[in-house]
């Protein structure tokens, strides 16, 4: 697959203020490619405590290939595929979270923390064909991390 049928993948986390704003950093980068920076932006919180906003978007075909195929390595890979339905909204939008503290020991799991979304190119865009559309280009890039690895 020379290309990647996603439009974008953006990536984003919160860092709070009782959290080591290195290792969150690094949690982060466990889906990026090396030469991706990062996008900080400091907010407050409700009860005015420092938030930092790190984020990435990725809309070369190498970037994304690099984060999507990390999620090749999910233990409940074939549970994501099923829940694609669920994952894929109207607007053809691929949604996905994944554990920030499993991250940071360089694992991939879902859970919470981290946010991924992608933009699945549909033609027509209609979230039936996008649903479609990101489950050929998962399992194709499964299959190439499956054989990159043996």
């Amino acid at each position: 697959m020379a290309a990647v049928p996603f439009h974008y993948v953006d990536l984003r986390t919160f860092c709070y203020s009782t959290e080591d704003e290195k290792r969150v950093e690094a949690a982060v980068r466990t889906f990026l490619p090396d030469d991706v920076e990062l996008e900080r932006e400091v907010t407050e919180g409700h009860h005015g405590d420092r938030i930092l906003v790190l984020s990435a978007r990725l809309e070369r075909a190498d970037e994304v290939r690099h984060v999507l195929s990390k999620l090749a390595g999910l233990d409940d890979f074939e549970e994501l595929i099923d829940e694609l339905d669920q994952r894929v909204d109207e607007n053809c939008a691929f949604f996905l979270q994944l554990d920030k503290q499993a991250a940071y020991n360089g694992d991939v799991e879902l859970g919470t923390g981290l946010m991924l979304r992608g933009k699945v190119e549909a033609y027509p865009a209609k979230k039936e064909r996008a649903v479609e559309t990101a489950e050929e280009a998962l399992e194709d890039l499964a299959e190439r991390a499956d054989e990159a690895s043996s």
